[in-house]
């Protein structure tokens, strides 16, 4: 009797979209609705959803700030995995949650597009995952550097920009929009 084939499969990376981190973001609510729209098919797929949420102070666990933002919940069996650094992967759990559901490809949504969704995205290709942004599901505020400023529109456009271009050996690297990204 042959042995069956593994097959790789998808799981739905959704970062940081907190109350306290949201507040003043380019377009929250309509990444917000974005994205529980990918929940929803991600689940009706059969696609694991991964859920990241950032502490720090001003951002304790448990408070208001904390918590999931726009009517986005975890279900009981989605995992959630706490983190305290910019990169989902430090010091975390996060790897090995992937690994045990098997995960190859990651497909990610969340905030803030500049800091956490493009740190633990490049880490994730770094790692050997493919990676899927999802170009109209992340969200930031604008910066300046510098004497540079950037508008939150302008640093999402931006990084959708970089990870349309990102090269690691074997893997795959693509940005879709939410209603045309695959959940398998």
């Amino acid at each position: 009797m042959e042995a069956m084939p593994v097959v790789p499969r998808s799981a739905l990376l959704v970062i940081d979209l907190q109350e306290g981190v949201v507040a003043g973001c380019h377009d929250a609510d309509g990444v917000l609705r974005r994205t529980r729209t990918l929940v929803e098919r991600a689940r009706a797929a059969g696609t694991d959803v991964v859920w990241v949420q950032h502490s720090e102070p001003g951002l304790e666990e448990g408070t208001d700030a904390w918590r999931l933002a726009g009517g986005l919940e975890a279900s009981g069996d989605e995992p959630v995995v706490r983190k305290a650094y910019r990169d989902a992967f430090a010091a975390t759990d996060l790897q090995e949650v992937l690994d045990t559901r098997r995960v190859q490809r990651i497909v990610v949504a969340g905030a803030q597009s500049d800091y956490c969704v493009r740190t633990t995205a490049q880490a994730a290709a770094a790692l050997g995952y493919d990676v899927t942004l999802v170009a109209d599901a992340h969200t930031t505020t604008g910066s300046s550097w510098g004497g540079v400023s950037m508008t939150g529109e302008q640093i999402v456009a931006h990084t959708n920009h970089y990870f349309a271009g990102l090269r690691y050996p074997g893997g795959s690297f693509d940005v879709a929009g939410h209603a045309e990204v695959a959940l398998v």
